[in-house]
């Protein structure tokens, strides 16, 4: 995904001295070791601070982390699942200017891809005219036929998305993928900016640096906008799989944010094609779900027969309009990651506009001539199962041994519409607090969008950042961490 390139020389004074900068674009320095100009407040309180100090904050946001129980769940591993979540001190700061383009792509984007959902959904117009392959969307395993021709409300598909941006060594911000399911990490961007006005109030205070803190009522607002028309004082909740889920802390955290109820599938029924939740009083019809739990265990009679997470009869319920879900069911269909390579000729078919933010190339395995090319380069892509998030089913291929590369040819040639791969990217690097010094790290950036009676985006997001040195993963589950993101005023 990355290629780092040679470490220029440079004279930086400590705590920079071993700071690495090559062709990869760098947040806070020039390639000419220059502090950019929207950074030069933060460069100069580091180099005024002792590095026992650093540590002394550093160790008081961990325990601030540790105290508010903020943790998450990696499964496979023999030492325990349940980890604080790794945060980075130093922030990560984007411009006015440049969150403006980004606010504008991504609004774009989810306003194109709603129309998508809709479309294939019922009239099927664009793949009737050829610009997307009927194949594609058919075989892949998030499109869910049942709910062919059923009315969603407002015919909002995604309410809430988190999509991931990288940027490359000229500075643009590309679109790296979608998430279009049960999208995470949003807790953790308001959790990040908790912290730092604790561990760094005064530099916070005098940066001119927007609010992330609607968030959780700016969500609430939008599962609002969802509610049946004749229910105008509407009960929503937010469905769980439960304690042993990877994200159940931002759960607990959400809703505790907007003030609304946490349930399990057995807190729920349905009677009447309508959905109830129990609670000490007795049952409580409920309106709006915010679901966290994948389209496979949400209704065990029409998807997995064996699942005890979901409701039996919910699909039911949502296809006679008399409950909401956020996201809908069958929305993984358009963050595929083949599907993402059709993305711009979604936007010119439905906006008649021009995108925005680009997409990174991407090769679709199932076309013979592509799929040629990458097996002769397995050792230069970046290889990724279409329906795996969280960094799994990947290789990348420079820093992959022989045998890994061997063994993704014969998953590719086995099954290659589940695979695509794409060049390997410059993505920016970000200072980081490592080890006492100040080091970059290669990071990315999440935003969440939510789609109700308007689109809005909170400025800011979640910037994730491979922690180890020369690591290219920046998923938690893989060693990442984060750090906050500071979107300044003009």
């Amino acid at each position: 995904m990355i290629e780092s390139g040679i470490p220029t020389q440079h004279n930086l004074p400590l705590p920079f001295a071993t700071y690495e900068l090559d062709t990869a674009y760098d947040e806070m320095f020039t390639i000419d070791a220059l502090s950019r100009t929207h950074y030069q407040a933060l460069y100069q309180r580091l180099l005024e601070l002792p590095a026992d100090d650093l540590r002394q904050r550093q160790q008081a946001a961990d325990i601030a982390f540790l105290n508010q129980g903020i943790t998450f769940t990696v499964y496979g591993t023999e030492s325990g699942t349940e980890r604080i979540f790794p945060y980075d001190l130093l922030p990560r700061i984007i411009t006015s200017s440049e969150w403006s383009i980004i606010e504008r792509g991504l609004k774009q984007r989810i306003t194109a891809l709603n129309l998508f959902l809709k479309d294939i959904y019922h009239e099927g117009r664009i793949l009737a005219d050829g610009i997307v392959p009927r194949a594609l969307v058919y075989s892949c395993k998030h499109f869910r036929r049942e709910m062919r021709g059923v009315r969603v409300p407002r015919d909002l598909y995604i309410s809430v998305v988190g999509t991931d941006l990288v940027r490359l060594g000229d500075g643009r911000f590309v679109v790296l993928e979608d998430n279009l399911r049960v999208p995470s990490g949003v807790s953790y961007m308001l959790a990040n900016r908790q912290v730092m006005k604790r561990v760094f109030p005064r530099l916070f205070g005098n940066y001119g640096i927007r609010s992330v803190d609607e968030y959780g009522q700016a969500l609430l607002a939008t599962l609002r906008a969802l509610a049946p028309s004749h229910r105008p004082d509407p009960t929503i909740v937010l469905l769980t799989p439960g304690v042993y889920n990877s994200a159940y802390f931002e759960h607990t955290f959400l809703a505790r944010q907007m003030g609304i109820e946490l349930v399990e599938g057995r807190d729920l029924l349905i009677y009447n094609n309508h959905v109830y939740m129990r609670t000490t009083s007795g049952l409580r019809r409920v309106d709006v779900i915010y679901r966290r739990v994948d389209d496979d265990f949400l209704d065990p009679l029409v998807f997995n027969p064996h699942s005890r997470l979901g409701v039996a009869g919910l699909l039911n319920a949502y296809r006679a309009g008399n409950v909401a879900l956020a996201n809908s069911i069958g929305t993984g269909v358009a963050d595929d990651k083949a599907l993402y390579a059709y993305v711009p000729q979604i936007i010119r078919y439905y906006l008649s506009e021009e995108p925005i933010l680009d997409n990174v190339d991407t090769y679709l395995l199932s076309d013979k001539s592509q799929q040629q090319y990458v097996l002769e380069n397995l050792g230069q892509l970046v290889v990724k199962a279409v329906g795996e998030s969280g960094g799994y089913g990947m290789l990348i291929g420079p820093h992959s041994t022989k045998a890994q590369c061997e063994e993704f040819r014969q998953q590719i040639l086995a099954n290659p519409r589940n695979y695509i791969a794409q060049p390997t990217l410059s993505l920016s690097r970000a200072p980081c607090f490592i080890d006492g010094k100040v080091e970059s790290r290669h990071v990315d950036l999440r935003p969440y969008i939510l789609y109700g009676d308007q689109i809005t985006i909170v400025p800011g997001g979640l910037t994730r950042v491979a922690l180890q040195r020369g690591s290219l993963v920046v998923n938690s589950s893989q060693g990442g961490g984060s750090k906050d993101t500071w979107v300044l005023f003009g």
